[in-house]
């Protein structure tokens, strides 16, 4: 599989999208200051395990939503 961070979760395909689908992914929480390109910033099994995620990258987990990747169809 390629590396999924950074890209907008409408750019997986379908084999990552099925390989994704259950995990929690990370997205910029929307702000007027920072117009958030809602890129893919952790990933985990559950919310607190991609909030871990992204704070091990040296972003703040409170800057970002955690949504649940459903399966492509």
């Amino acid at each position: 599989m390629t590396p999924v961070l950074g890209r907008h979760p409408d750019q997986l395909n379908l084999s990552e999208r099925r390989a994704l689908a259950g995990k929690w992914i990370a997205l910029e929480l929307y702000s007027p200051v920072t117009l958030p390109l809602k890129k893919i910033e952790g990933i985990g099994d559950t919310a607190r395990d991609c909030a871990r995620a992204v704070q091990d990258r040296g972003l703040d987990p409170a800057h970002y939503e955690y949504v649940q990747l459903l399966p492509p169809y």
